[in-house]
C-alpha cells in the first residue's frame, strides 16, 4: 500500500471531515468507546478503509490518526499521523473550537494532514505549514486571535508498512 492509491486521499479527507471537524458541541461526530483510559476516539469506515482519531487531553492534548485497509483479510494499518497541540493562553477565547473545526474542514487534498495554509474568520487566523508528502511528512499549525498566538500544534507521520 502506498499513498498514491487513488482511493486513499479522498477517503482520508472524508474521514477527517466526518469526525472531529464535523462535531458540534461536546460530542464529536463518530465518537466510539475509548480504546485507552480517558481517550477520545473518533472512527469512520468505508469498506475497505477505516480511520481512527484517538487523543488524550483537551487544553493540551496528544493524539494519533490512523488508516487501515482490509484487503480480503484482517484490517492492516497503512498510514498514520501523530500530533501534539496546546493552548498558549490561559483562557480560551469564545468561538475557538468552532473556528478550529471550520479550518480543519478545509483540509486540502495536496496536504491532507490538518487544515489549509491559511484561513481567517473574525479575529482568528489559522496557519499550517508542512513538508514532505503523505508517505513521509511533518508540520505545524498556529492559531492567532486578534494578532496574538493562542494555540500551536505539531504533527508528523506517513505510510505504515
Amino acid at each position: 500500500m502506498n499513498t498514491d492509491h487513488p482511493e486513499f486521499i479522498p477517503f482520508l479527507l472524508r474521514a477527517k471531515r466526518a469526525t472531529y471537524a464535523a462535531s458540534g458541541g461536546n460530542a464529536p461526530a463518530g465518537q466510539v468507546d475509548s480504546s485507552r483510559p480517558a481517550s477520545h476516539d473518533l472512527a469512520y469506515r468505508e469498506d475497505p478503509w477505516s480511520y481512527l482519531d484517538t487523543y488524550l487531553g483537551g487544553f493540551a492534548f496528544i493524539g494519533e490518526e490512523a488508516v487501515w485497509k482490509n484487503a480480503d483479510g484482517p484490517d492492516q494499518p497503512v498510514w498514520g499521523m501523530n500530533y501534539y497541540g496546546a493552548m498558549t493562553v490561559e483562557t480560551i477565547p469564545e468561538g475557538f473550537g468552532d473556528f478550529l473545526k471550520l479550518a480543519l474542514k478545509n483540509v486540502p487534498v495536496e496536504a491532507p494532514y490538518r487544515g489549509p495554509e491559511t484561513f481567517t474568520e473574525g479575529g482568528y487566523t489559522y496557519s499550517c505549514r508542512s513538508e514532505g508528502d503523505p508517505a513521509l511528512f511533518r508540520g505545524d499549525e498556529t492559531i492567532t486571535f486578534n494578532g496574538q498566538v493562542i494555540y500551536r500544534l505539531f504533527f508528523h507521520g506517513g505510510v505504515v508498512i
